[in-house]
């Protein structure tokens, strides 16, 4: 059994060996055909690169381990500057490897990664994130990062709650998706869901921590609907007057408000008359 094994292991080891020596022959009568040495072109070994497809089909059933061989290249690849458009050929490569192994985790987290901070393309980063979570639907970690990348580097909270939103939903997701989704929720302005979802992840809380996270968030949330309602009443006291009120309570008492919103530890919010600002007695995070 054990020698069995053995050989299984050695005739991989021979084809890894084989597929290198064809891919490089392939590269010699390339380049020789071109008149160009090989040393003259950085990244030369994967500049031609095949298509997964095509190499799926010569792998004779070894598609990992080709898969493993190109991704080891890649890194190669991707950490040498003097190849000035390595990055052109990013989404080529990573996908060959994809259609290699769809299983193969770390070449999309590694590649969105080259994407995002060495190509300075965070759409890339997402292209190759999406082009996982197709592969690998139950996969919870390729949206929490496509949702990162977004919210971090895009500024996009639109397109990183959706992210946030689908990681979240998915077996095995961290706790935390949930509250960054909650957070692109708030940046993106949708304040109702803001709320509700803050709210969820308030009544859930394992522990006082993320209790008072939530809280925090909540509180938060309540005071930019509420500084909106009292502002909208201002600007209305400031076009029937002329002038802005000296109070808030003013805004009561001209009948533009019910009564005046109270934050979340049912406080007052300050206001300054000169220059028409609204805010909170507390800063949030120090309550």
């Amino acid at each position: 059994m054990i020698g069995a094994e053995r050989r299984r292991a050695g005739s991989a080891l021979i084809l890894g060996f084989l597929l290198l020596a064809a891919a490089g022959g392939t590269l010699a009568l390339k380049l020789r055909s071109e008149d160009i040495a090989r040393a003259r072109i950085p990244g030369s070994s994967l500049r031609f690169l095949p298509s997964g497809r095509y190499l799926n089909a010569v792998s004779l059933g070894y598609s990992s381990l080709l898969a493993d061989i190109i991704y080891i290249w890649a890194i190669q690849y991707y950490s040498d500057p003097a190849i000035t458009d390595r990055f052109s050929r990013l989404d080529h490569i990573f996908g060959v490897i994809s259609e290699l192994d769809p299983k193969y985790s770390e070449p999309y987290l590694v590649g969105a990664l080259i994407a995002a901070y060495e190509a300075r393309d965070p759409g890339l980063a997402l292209k190759v994130l999406d082009r996982a979570m197709e592969k690998n639907p139950q996969d919870w970690i390729y949206p929490f990062e496509a949702g990162h990348y977004a919210q971090m580097m895009m500024k996009d909270f639109r397109i990183a709650q959706e992210y946030y939103r689908r990681a979240m939903e998915l077996p095995d997701a961290p706790d935390i998706a949930k509250r960054l989704y909650a957070n692109a929720l708030f940046k993106a302005e949708d304040l109702e869901t803001a709320w509700k979802t803050w709210l969820e992840v308030y009544n859930s809380a394992p522990d006082d921590r993320i209790r008072k996270i939530a809280s925090n968030h909540l509180y938060q949330v309540k005071a930019v609907l509420d500084i909106k309602l009292i502002k909208e009443a201002v600007a209305r006291f400031q076009d029937l007057f002329g002038r802005p009120p000296l109070n808030l309570e003013q805004l009561v008492g001209a009948g533009l408000l019910k009564s005046l919103p109270r934050d979340l530890d049912d406080r007052s919010y300050a206001y300054d008359p000169e220059t028409g600002e609204v805010t909170t007695a507390v800063i949030p995070w120090k309550r």
